[in-house]
């Protein structure tokens, strides 16, 4: 033991001596943490499964089509013309959990993140409620294979198959959209092979990582671990092992009844293991701070029961950071704290602002290319354009007409009066701009030039007008 404490940051916790796979038996986890953990849990899974389907104004509530570009944040839709907004709405989530990571560490990853909520809060209940708790589940995989352990395997297995093609169906309307994804489904397969092999192929990824990967995708692949280490200080608050009340100055030893480990110089740390037992990624929170730890409170639920139990106060295991373990001192916002919660502030003052001024149509004017200017009868000039409208809301927009705003002159479409766009789409067409020549500056004169419906300005624009290089 004493050597693997030594050695701990040598490797992963979930590998052993020969560097293969330590498979992970944590215990089924209680406690006042955890109860609020499940809360936070229920709220997010129902966010997570309803927000495809919720429509606001006929935007979908979250909406991340990659492939067309087209992506819908709390039923605000951004087009590939507001890619900027998508940016910086990206930008301040970066931002966002930085400032809480510096401050609360990877509280996001035991609280918040999908893989944990649905790894611990669905995946693994399934587990306990088929196989039992951690012994049984040690002693059913030691276990040949009769018919107690093929029934329950197969149970626990056919129930991870549909949960996880539950959760594909999910995805995949977060990525085309759920009309599309209910259009799709309720059709033949043979019909939508681009649905239908795109739905397997994730419900064989969502089966891999929960039922076989699991722990991993926290400790190997995801890249928040590794963010942690260089964001975390001592002044971090964090899941922490009071080591100054736990070792004291002979360490820690086991309990024995009547004994006055005060007297012996020994901690209250009764080295029982049940918080290594219930970590789900298999560390010992002893050794303090580590890439594995998702934050997710079960040791110190744990440590909080064989507390009660021995007659000791709790919080040897808690939220606390170096300084307030080794110092006593209390949370404190740091200058690096400060900055980012600046930078945050101003990140989403920005995106507020361009959301506010941002237009429900999107209209782009060029010149055609290789047309000269025309003079018409009555002295004026005239350019050819072509335009294009993109409609952003979910109606159907059917009267738009243009208008000179910095010059007199006229703007004629060459097919109709109004424009009419349909809903979140694009409509293209060509107009001509008659200007008379005293209204011009030079031989190139930018114009702006408004977007009504009817009679109400919804969107500016401005193109250039050519003319003669001099004139009278």
């Amino acid at each position: 033991m004493q050597q693997d404490q030594d050695n701990f940051r040598d490797r992963i916790g979930t590998m052993d001596d020969d560097g293969k796979r330590a498979w992970v038996y944590p215990k089924k986890p209680s406690g006042k943490f955890y109860d609020y953990r499940k809360w936070v849990s229920y709220f997010l899974l129902t966010f997570l499964l309803l927000s495809p389907f919720i429509k606001i104004n006929g935007n979908q509530f979250l909406m991340f089509n990659v492939l067309e570009r087209r992506f819908n944040i709390f039923g605000f839709p951004f087009w590939p013309q507001d890619f900027y907004l998508f940016v910086i709405s990206m930008i301040i989530l970066v931002v966002f959990i930085a400032l809480f990571t510096v401050a609360f560490g990877r509280i996001f990853c035991g609280w918040i993140c999908p893989q944990t909520i649905f790894m611990e809060m669905v995946f693994r209940r399934i587990e306990y409620a088929i196989e039992g708790d951690r012994n049984k589940q040690r002693k059913l995989d030691k276990m040949e294979w009769n018919k107690e352990k093929i029934t329950k395997r197969s149970i626990k297995w056919f129930i991870f198959a549909l949960i996880s093609f539950i959760i594909s169906n999910v995805f995949l309307a977060y990525l085309i959209g759920s009309d599309r994804l209910i259009e799709n489904i309720t059709s033949k397969p043979s019909e939508n092979l681009g649905t239908f092999i795109p739905l397997v192929i994730f419900t064989g990824v969502f089966y891999f990582v929960f039922a076989w990967f699991r722990e991993q995708v926290c400790i190997i692949a995801c890249p928040y671990g590794r963010m942690q280490s260089v964001l975390l200080d001592e002044k971090s608050v964090v899941v922490a092992y009071d080591h100054v009340r736990g070792e004291a100055e002979n360490g820690r030893k086991k309990f024995r009844k009547n004994e006055d480990r005060e007297a012996l110089g020994h901690g209250d740390c009764i080295d029982c293991f049940q918080c290594v037992h219930v970590c789900p990624t298999g560390i010992d929170i002893r050794n303090g701070t580590q890439l594995e730890c998702v934050n997710c409170t079960a040791c110190i639920d744990e440590c909080d029961h064989i507390m009660e139990s021995i007659n000791k106060p709790k919080g040897l295991i808690r939220y606390a950071s170096e300084d307030n373990i080794s110092k006593g001192k209390k949370f404190q916002l740091t200058a690096r704290m400060k900055a980012y919660a600046a930078v945050l502030t101003i990140l989403t003052g920005i995106l507020v602002g361009l959301l506010f001024i941002r237009s429900d149509v999107e209209a782009r004017i060029l010149r055609l290319p290789g047309n000269l200017y025309e003079t018409m009868n009555d002295g004026a000039l005239r350019n050819v354009y072509t335009y294009k409208l993109v409609n952003k809301t979910t109606r159907q927009i059917d009267s738009l007409n243009f208008r000179l705003i910095s010059h007199t002159g006229e703007v004629k479409l060459v097919k109709n009066d109004y424009e009419s766009v349909p809903e979140q789409g694009m409509s293209e067409g060509s107009l001509f701009i008659n200007v008379h020549p005293h209204e011009l500056e030079g031989n190139k004169t930018k114009l702006k030039i408004g977007i009504y419906n009817r009679d109400e300005l919804i969107e500016t624009t401005t193109a250039n007008f050519m003319g003669p290089r001099s004139f009278n």
